[in-house]
């Protein structure tokens, strides 16, 4: 197998502080991995063999409720570790990571963690920034589910997911991945008929164009509005 080359992760900001030279250590101890679409990268309880970084595609984080529910958590996009259980104090993954769109990854042993983190301490910082970061956001949905209407938390739900990912189309900006009304409920902690009838809505509003598994926003000005709680109310 050709060696990978440190083009593949210079220049991301989780290896921000690293020389050249480490680069090519860091990278020449992965292993590269093609996942298809709909395929899991890893599995919730599964023994954490790897930590992964996402190099191209989007991953879709889900988690399994011990009553056999699965709650959209959040997605993962290009540049972004995951499965770092080691960096948790875990053996195990806590959700699935399940490719949203055919992906590559780089795949590093988790035993490995250790020493890396150990050698580059701005990995280390990086990365638990990182999760900060994700906790931060975690915490965010529990505060907005509890205290936001439903069209807000949908609202802002639309403006995350297009701040990471969106595309400037003719229409508007693309959630550059397939995305569907049932995902949206699941990231939103409301039904699927809910979501649809809010963005049937918006669709007659002119603020959001929707189809099977792809959303675009029109206006996203309008739509921050609405997650503001500064729509006039009908």
């Amino acid at each position: 197998m050709a060696s990978l080359d440190r083009s593949l992760i210079a220049g991301l900001s989780i290896f921000e502080g690293i020389g050249s030279g480490d680069l090519d250590r860091i990278v020449g101890q992965a292993r590269s991995i093609r996942i298809a679409k709909d395929q899991p990268v890893f599995e919730q309880e599964q023994e954490a063999h790897s930590f992964f970084l996402l190099l191209d595609g989007h991953v879709r984080v889900i988690k399994s409720t011990p009553d056999g529910h699965e709650v959209t958590v959040r997605y993962i996009s290009p540049g972004e570790l995951m499965g770092i259980a080691s960096a948790l104090g875990r053996t195990t993954y806590p959700a699935n990571a399940i490719a949203a769109v055919d992906c590559v990854v780089l795949a590093w042993p988790s035993q490995l963690w250790a020493t890396l983190a150990t050698n580059f301490p701005s990995l280390s910082a990086n990365t638990y920034k990182a999760v900060g970061t994700r906790l931060q956001d975690a915490h965010t949905r529990v505060i907005e589910m509890s205290t936001e209407q439903v069209e807000q938390r949908v609202a802002h739900a639309l403006l995350k997911l297009i701040k990471q990912s969106g595309k400037k189309t003719e229409d508007g900006i693309l959630i550059d991945f397939p995305i569907s009304r049932q995902d949206v409920a699941e990231m939103t902690g409301t039904t699927l008929h809910t979501v649809s009838r809010l963005l049937s809505a918006w669709e007659d509003q002119g603020l959001v164009k929707s189809g099977r598994q792809r959303v675009v926003v029109v206006e996203p000005h309008r739509l921050l509005v609405i997650a503001e709680g500064r729509a006039a109310k009908s």
